[in-house]
């Protein structure tokens, strides 16, 4: 049999046959018509059942992709995944279909999309290739599929989202009747177009630096102090916030010593090896081995691992559940939390840890739920140049006079054309070029939105007597390694870049950072930042020099260099306050700007409504009160600050059934009793939950000290910091051994008689009965229970949360 195969037509029987025995099933198409998924479905549903990892991505591109067909692929069976890239008018066409077995594997690329004349009896040209001819083209493949079908440009495919898709496919198709000639149209003017891509990042590994005999240093010892406590107290995950520059890395392996077995995960190649070799500086009786697409040394003490290849079925399940005590997880940030879902519900480490210097809730919300909202440490850059661990910064605001309200926002950023459109002028160039001149030191990083931008920029600067050079991805003249060098020892005087030195590579000498780029992302900025700070001999701090225009973002992000921001949120003032050696100026015509800008931005509730809907298309469902605390970009107690209460906020975003709103207006005060009532401790909660264990019909009756002791004793005792927290003091320390008639005259004592008393009447404790005080119609119970359940759950948790630790600890 050929290993090599090319397949005209009747694709179907080529994957028919695949489908039957693979226990990997990737599909990559840019469409998927119903038709097609007919054809499919039922040997997909055979695999699905026996439990084949099965993943499918589709394109919005033009809205040719029904949503039909998406309702029934998501149907088939709940073990399959299916994803939609959102393509934002940019085109969108791949065909692919991947399998893997125990023994061998097959991939087709062709030109076959999910329909049925492509996968039978129309022309089609694909070639099928075996794992054998060629392993490591596999393993591309197969990582390039996991990393598209996991971007950040993909929303997974469930009742929310699907929803939303088909508005918009109809929209679209009501306003171009004619789609076929539309699509041709487009279709030439992008054959027109230069082509861009994605940045692709390329090794560098930076030795300069020699420490000998590694020790914690700076931020790294607070964080490890405050690591070990946390992890002494019982809680089995966290994450640690700190500045880029502070030793993220090798904090992790510190931590590590306390551990026999670790894995490392990373989104990054070049990143793993970077942590193989700080963790072997650290850990010198352990051994080392990296897990990615190319290699698989899985056997070592600590294992390097990308999160792409860990995420396949095939490879998760060839660690054992409980074979790492530590996993860290670096940067993870950067990943949907769907694809870190079936690794993290697999392990059964010790610990979990996250690392990372920036989760921007407003960018990356789902790194709170990874740890279950958790922060064993927090110490951001503001900080760490306060405290000398990091450069000063002088930072100067140049007016933009670009109008950015005229150029599209496709999701998360700015339309790229349009934006060239703006950019690729000489009048900004010039602007550009004086503001470096007048405000410039001698190393400069400049952040570009595009490879075109970068190229113009950098040759508009040559022009003028600089040397100057643009690092992307198709620049084939100079490498990144050389750049740098040349950088270094001032051969250069700027580096024009789009994305390549957001992290993972250390410049200590870049002295200035010119951004000429509006900032779309909060997170990326201050990772950009982040390349100017830190220490070095010949700098005594980093020019910013930075194109402030009304574009997204561009107010909120000054907060960032502000040591007053909680205190000044309520303040009119646009200019931050600075650590000392540190300088904030603006052009007048900026401050203008910014004041109008603030003045105009979106209402509270507004807003709070647009996260909500954020959450809920994520899950599929409406969310729980603790789901949107974790999941959500704005916390989730401002919701009750706003609305009393989160079913209020329901009640107003018209997200509750008649039958709920009734049930809501009859007992809106008891749920913003539960919702607000005092806890300095979590006595009230615990109570409540010991009545709701009861059951849905229970739940409500009236209870004694003496029958909620068992439960809040062993609740407030089976985790070291619920102890550590409300439990600790001379006289609950000595209950830590179970006494029914003390714990039972703690509680009368404490939640019963203190909530009684401070429940506007909805609660009393006569007679040592603890009580509800308004009857619950049986009708209304299971909705009550649910509601009441949600809250508690929500307030036990933020109760028990870690808040930060060291200088930061609230």
């Amino acid at each position: 049999m050929s290993k090599i195969e090319f397949v005209k037509s009747h694709l179907i029987e080529k994957l028919n046959k695949h489908i039957e025995t693979a226990s990997t099933i990737y599909m990559l198409t840019s469409f998927v018509m119903k038709s097609g998924v007919e054809v499919i479905k039922e040997p997909l549903q055979r695999a699905a059942e026996r439990g084949a990892d099965i993943k499918i991505c589709a394109g919005d591109y033009l809205y040719v992709t029904q949503p039909e067909a998406l309702r029934q692929l998501i149907a088939i069976h709940p073990n399959i995944e299916v994803r939609l890239w959102k393509s934002t008018g940019i085109s969108f066409h791949p065909k692919a279909y991947l399998f893997e077995n125990e023994d061998d594997g097959y991939f087709i690329i062709g030109s076959s999309n999910l329909s049925r004349s492509a996968l039978t009896s129309g022309v089609e040209w694909n070639i099928g290739v075996h794992k054998c001819v060629e392993e490591s083209v596999f393993a591309q493949v197969m990582n390039e599929f996991l990393t598209l079908f996991y971007a950040e440009q993909t929303v997974q495919v469930n009742a929310e989202t699907l929803k939303q898709y088909e508005q918009q496919y109809d929209d679209y198709h009501q306003r171009h009747t004619n789609l076929v000639r539309q699509w041709t149209k487009l279709e030439e003017v992008e054959l027109m177009l230069p082509t861009t891509k994605k940045e692709e990042t390329e090794m560098i590994y930076d030795e300069r630096a020699s420490y000998g005999t590694i020790q914690p240093r700076f931020a790294q010892v607070e964080a490890l102090a405050q690591l070990e406590a946390t992890y002494a107290e019982g809680y089995d995950r966290a994450m640690v916030v700190m500045a880029t520059g502070l030793g993220k890395t090798y904090l992790a392996a510190f931590f590590a010593r306390k551990f026999q077995r670790v894995l490392f995960v990373a989104h990054r190649e070049e990143i793993l090896h970077q942590a193989k070799r700080s963790f072997a500086q650290v850990l010198s009786d352990k051994t080392f081995g990296i897990y990615d697409g190319k290699v698989k040394e899985g056997q070592a003490d600590v294992v390097f691992a990308s999160i792409f290849t860990l995420s396949m079925k095939k490879h998760l399940t060839t660690f054992a559940k409980d074979a790492f005590d530590l996993i860290v997880i670096d940067e993870f940030h950067h990943a949907a939390a769907k694809s870190y879902e079936r690794v993290l519900s697999y392990f059964q480490p010790k610990f979990l840890l996250g690392i990372t210097a920036t989760p921007d809730r407003n960018d990356y919300k789902d790194v709170y739920a990874l740890c279950d909202g958790n922060v064993a440490y927090r110490i951001d850059f503001i900080e760490a140049v306060q405290r000398g661990w990091l450069a000063p910064f002088h930072y100067y605001g140049v007016y933009d006079d670009t109008d950015y309200t005229k150029i599209a926002w496709r999701g998360n950023r700015y339309d790229e054309e349009q934006l060239l459109q703006a950019q690729l002028r000489t009048e900004m160039a010039e602007n550009i070029l004086q503001a470096w001149e007048k405000y410039k030191q001698t190393k400069t990083l400049v952040f570009c939105s595009s490879i075109r931008q970068a190229d113009f920029f950098a040759n508009y600067f040559n022009e003028h007597g600089y040397r100057t050079v643009s690092l992307h991805s198709k620049q084939v003249h100079i490498t990144r390694t050389e750049a740098i060098e040349l950088l270094e020892k001032g051969e250069l005087d700027a580096i024009f870049t789009v994305d390549l030195f957001n992290e993972g590579v250390d410049i200590p000498a870049v002295d200035t950072l010119l951004f000429v780029r509006p900032t779309e992302s909060l997170t990326i900025f201050t990772q950009q930042v982040g390349r100017g700070l830190r220490l070095h001999p010949e700098k005594q701090y980093c020019v910013i020099i930075d194109l402030i225009g009304n574009y997204r973002n561009a107010d909120v992000k000054l907060a960032l260099f502000d040591t007053q921001k909680e205190e000044r949120k309520k303040q009119k003032s646009v200019i931050p306050v600075t650590p000392d050696g540190c300088v904030v100026d603006f052009d007048v015509r900026v401050v203008h700007l910014l004041e109008e800008m603030r003045r105009k931005r979106q209402p509270r509730k507004e807003k709070l409504l647009v996260d909500y809907y954020d959450v809920k298309q994520q899950l599929g469902r409406r969310p729980t009160y603790l789901e949107l605390h974790l999941h959500g970009r704005s916390e989730a107690k401002e919701y009750r600050d706003e609305f009393k209460s989160y079913v209020g906020f329901l009640y107003w975003a018209d997200e509750l059934s008649e039958r709920e709103k009734e049930v809501f207006l009859k007992y809106e005060s008891w749920l913003i009793e539960v919702e607000r009532t005092v806890m300095t401790k979590s006595y009230k909660m615990v109570v409540l939950q010991a009545m709701l264990n009861r059951g849905t019909s229970r739940w409500h009756s009236p209870i004694t000290p003496t029958e909620a002791a068992p439960f809040f004793h062993q609740y407030l005792t089976e985790k070291e910091y619920r102890k550590r927290i409300d439990f600790s003091d001379g006289e609950t320390k000595r209950l830590w051994q179970y006494d029914e008639q003390k714990v039972a005259k703690l509680i009368a004592k404490m939640p019963m008689t203190k909530w009684s008393g401070s429940s506007n009447g909805l609660l009393s404790f006569e007679n040592n009965v603890f009580s509800l005080t308004f009857s619950i119609a049986p009708e209304d119970e299971h909705m009550l229970y649910e509601w009441t359940q949600q809250i508690c759950e929500y307030r036990l948790h933020v109760h028990f949360e870690r808040r930060g630790g060291g200088s930061t600890r609230k």
